[in-house]
C-alpha cells in the first residue's frame, strides 16, 4: 500500500511542479488559461511541459491503478474489476494529453481534436472507475462524491464560471486526491 500511496504523491508533485512552466509565458494566467496551453505546438519547452505535466503523471498513475486491480479484495466483484480498469483507462487517457498537444493556431482542429477527445476520455472513465469502486467499497463513497463534484462540476460543466485554467487544475487535483485516498483504502 505505501509504494501506491507514494507514486501517487510523486504524480501529483511532478503534476504541480510542471505547471510552473506557465510562469514563463508572458501573458499566461494559471486561473484563466487552459493547463495545457504551455505544452501547445511551437512553445518554448513544449515537449518538457507535456513529459512532466501529462505523461509522467499519467504512466505513475497507471501503474497505481494497474497495482490497485491486483490488490482488489478477493471475490470483488464485476464492478470494482470494471471500475479498477477504468481508472486505468483514465490514467493512460491523461498521459495521452501530453503525447497530442494542442495546436494555438488551431485549438478545434487537428492534433487539438485528439487533445480534447484523451481530456474527455480522462474525466469520464475516472467518474465512471471511481463510481463503480466506490459502490463496491463503501469506504470509497464520500471521496469519490466530492471528487465527482470537483471533476463533474467544476471541470466539466462550470469552468466558463471560474475560467478554464483553475476548474481544470480543481479536477485534476481531485483526481489525485481520490487516487492517493484509494490506494489506502483499497487492500488486500
Amino acid at each position: 500500500m505505501a509504494e501506491r500511496r507514494v507514486v501517487a504523491i510523486a504524480a501529483a508533485i511532478a503534476f504541480c511542479a510542471a505547471v510552473a512552466f506557465g510562469l514563463a509565458l508572458p501573458g499566461y494566467s494559471q486561473l484563466a488559461h487552459p493547463l495545457a496551453l504551455p505544452g501547445a505546438q511551437g512553445m518554448p519547452r513544449a515537449l518538457a511541459f507535456n513529459l512532466l505535466v501529462f505523461v509522467m503523471p499519467g504512466v505513475l498513475l497507471a501503474a497505481v491503478a494497474w497495482r490497485l486491480r491486483g490488490r482488489l479484495p478477493g471475490g470483488s466483484g464485476m464492478d470494482a474489476r470494471l471500475g479498477s480498469t477504468l481508472l486505468l483507462l483514465a490514467a493512460l487517457a491523461f498521459a495521452a494529453q501530453g503525447l497530442l498537444p494542442l495546436d494555438p493556431e488551431e485549438p478545434d482542429a487537428g492534433a487539438s481534436r485528439l487533445h480534447a477527445v484523451a481530456w474527455t476520455l480522462w474525466w469520464i472513465a475516472f467518474l465512471a472507475g471511481a463510481g463503480l469502486l466506490a459502490a463496491a467499497m463503501p469506504a470509497l463513497r464520500p471521496a469519490t462524491g466530492i471528487a465527482w463534484l470537483l471533476v463533474l462540476g467544476l471541470g466539466v460543466l462550470v469552468p466558463a464560471l471560474l475560467g478554464a485554467g483553475i476548474s481544470q487544475r480543481l479536477a485534476f487535483a481531485a483526481w489525485f486526491a481520490w487516487t492517493w485516498w484509494a490506494t489506502g483504502v483499497v487492500r488486500r
